[in-house]
């Protein structure tokens, strides 16, 4: 049995997300090549009504491969960029999450959470961190998950709070001295 195409991309949104919801934190670099592979499958859809599948995947893995490389060459500046976009990624799905009617603040909303997500990332790195990476994780599976607006919400929540556990214990673990 083959999957049909279509379901490829929230296949593959899927798995990204379970990675950097587990392990944002040790893996900063797939954290914001995440980012930037969820930027290219919206920007694909963005310029094209209906993207061919393959043309979703390469505007997006070409994001993702080109902030990997940000993360591992120019750290402090991946370090905004991923806070900003995570930022920004955040207050809008928290916005839509809660107000019915807010297509006409979703720029002013991307803005002020990116701006809060990229000073909170450089001033509080670790814990900003894990729940950046941990809401960008589970924002990717909830969205490759079809649900009722509110069992995706609970489903969202409950992920944000595994991925905040999960990750809390690995850096407690990580600062904990040798016996």
């Amino acid at each position: 049995m083959t999957l049909p195409t279509n379901l490829s991309v929230p296949i593959i949104g899927v798995i990204v997300g379970a990675a950097i919801l587990l392990f944002g934190r040790k893996l900063f670099w797939l954290f914001v090549a995440a980012l930037g592979f969820a930027v290219g499958v919206e920007i694909a859809t963005y310029f094209m009504h209906e993207p061919p599948v393959w043309m979703t995947l390469v505007i997006a893995l070409g994001l993702g491969i080109l902030g990997a490389l940000l993360a591992i060459l120019l750290q402090k500046l991946a370090i905004a960029v991923a806070g900003f976009i995570a930022g920004g990624r955040l207050a809008s799905a928290l916005v839509a999450a809660f107000f019915v009617d807010y297509s006409q603040y979703r720029g002013i909303t991307f803005v002020i959470g990116g701006i809060l997500g990229a000073l909170l990332l450089l001033a509080l790195f670790d814990w900003v961190l894990i729940l950046l990476s941990s809401a960008e994780g589970a924002h990717l599976i909830s969205n490759g998950i079809v649900l009722p607006q509110t069992g995706a919400t609970i489903l969202f929540c409950a992920l944000v709070v595994i991925g905040v556990l999960v990750q809390g214990s690995m850096l407690r673990g990580a600062r904990r001295p040798a016996d």
